[in-house]
């Protein structure tokens, strides 16, 4: 029997209640409602429950998606999506440069930036979805905590494997002792397919842009929660920006922000300009938060790639494009006092971890984003601090990873000042069912976004 993850009505609906408490709907009686019938929790780890439902408990829940969607919400007037409004509610939006943009990152800090993309992704591949517990007591084994260098099985005790297994679809690939190059993740196919956009349509492209240019070149079944939505969503016949909303209970989860690097990495000096890319490409499939993630990752990667700020400047840089009384404005606010209060970064994401597990999925956008910025925070942007710290810190470890190691990797520079044991395994080379990119080398790409980034 096949369970498509992602996208069962009745596994969306008990992720659409914990979202709909989230962003301050009351979903209480419709919530009854469904427990009344039988419904379940959605999982907590897996994107479909094992078992199909009834016919009539699939078709309440279809109903019951619909209703909780007209709920009102008490934080619309704080967290809107349109960029005007956001843009109102900013005080400190930043302003265009004097003078035309900056110069573009040299190549090779864009190659050091893909690469921290790539190693902060693999680093986080063998342990996502695994519990915080499980990351920590699986590094200890092998004498790799704090976390330094990458996960290996070499060691480990067997009874601990059988409690924490790594995710089966990475360990063959992700573990020290079987990285050979960097094998396909969403984390990468994401950027290459705005490489894409870019080439195509220039700076001005539209969100219906984005959605064309997925259904010409991203396979279905490499998408994940919002993103798989959305695609469902356009296959009948629904146009963006209601992609994004209709029966999406992801919407405000980390897929965006995923997305963001490019408009970061090709805007240097400009962090509005890259915001404003990050909102028009999220918008096919995000909404508040999950919008603002990735308008806060571009604009703070648009001031690392001036290569005059340190990480600090970046990130307030990346604030200022996040309405201030939202969730994720709390949440990366209260990353950054974590991250000055504490020496051990342990209490750091033991302190996130009480502020957000029992009411948030591992995948939502406001604590893997105040995860990010506590990482790079509390290691002043060192690459392998902020890497390591990011993934140690479990939730989307690969997504985290990935993110920080964008950043980092940009503002150290250039690929030599990456660590040769991050660097040589990947072999300057990826793995991709992306256009032509599969076997791509990281120089290369980093040449692709240099011709983007100085394009008039």
């Amino acid at each position: 029997m096949l369970r498509l993850t992602w996208v069962q009505p009745e596994d969306l609906l008990g992720h659409e209640l914990r979202q709909a408490r989230l962003d301050g709907r009351e979903p209480y009686r419709i919530e009854a409602r469904w427990r009344a019938a039988g419904g379940l929790d959605a999982p907590e780890r897996a994107g479909a429950s094992p078992h199909r439902a009834a016919r009539c408990l699939r078709l309440l829940a279809e109903d019951l998606l619909d209703e909780l969607a007209d709920l009102p919400s008490k934080l619309a007037e704080d967290e809107p999506t349109d960029l005007a409004r956001i843009r109102a509610l900013c005080p400190n939006w930043p302003k265009p440069p004097g003078g035309g943009r900056s110069p573009a990152p040299a190549p090779l800090s864009l190659e050091a930036a893909w690469l921290g993309r790539a190693i902060g992704c693999l680093l986080g591949k063998p342990v996502e979805k695994l519990p915080l517990d499980g990351i920590r007591a699986l590094a200890r084994s092998t004498g790799n905590w704090p976390l330094s260098t990458w996960f290996t099985a070499k060691g480990v005790p067997g009874d601990l494997l059988a409690r924490y297994p790594w995710n089966r679809r990475s360990a063959r690939t992700s573990l020290a002792e079987n990285i050979d190059g960097m094998p396909e993740d969403d984390d990468l196919n994401y950027p290459l397919l705005n490489l894409l956009l870019l080439k195509r349509h220039g700076r001005a492209f539209t969100t219906s842009d984005v959605a064309r240019l997925w259904l010409d070149e991203l396979p279905p079944g490499r998408t994940f929660t919002a993103e798989r939505i959305a695609f469902r969503n356009l296959l009948t016949g629904i146009e963006p920006p209601h992609t994004a909303r209709h029966r999406n209970p992801f919407r405000e989860w980390i897929g965006a922000l995923i997305r963001a690097d490019v408009h970061g990495w090709t805007n240097p000096g400009d962090p509005a300009a890259a915001a404003e890319q990050a909102h028009r490409d999220a918008l096919l499939t995000h909404t508040a938060n999950g919008v603002y993630a990735a308008m806060f990752t571009a604009a703070a990667l648009a001031a690392a790639a001036t290569g005059t700020h340190d990480i600090h400047a970046c990130l307030r840089t990346g604030r200022t494009v996040v309405p201030p009384r939202s969730r994720l404005a709390r949440a990366i606010d209260h990353a950054v006092r974590l991250a000055a209060d504490h020496r051990d970064f342990d209490d750091v994401v033991d302190e996130l971890h009480a502020t957000y597990s029992a009411t948030h999925h591992w995948v939502h956008a406001v604590p893997n984003t105040a995860l990010i910025v506590a990482a790079l925070t509390h290691a002043d942007g060192d690459f392998t601090g902020s890497v390591c710290r990011a993934v140690s810190g479990g939730w989307d470890t690969d997504s985290n990873g990935a993110t920080t190691g964008s950043i980092a990797g940009l503002l150290a520079g250039s690929p030599g000042a990456l660590p040769d044991r991050w660097r040589v395994p990947l072999k300057n080379r990826l793995a991709t069912t992306v256009a032509d990119f599969d076997g791509t080398g990281f120089d290369t790409l980093a040449h692709l976004t240099h011709l983007e980034a100085t394009r008039p």
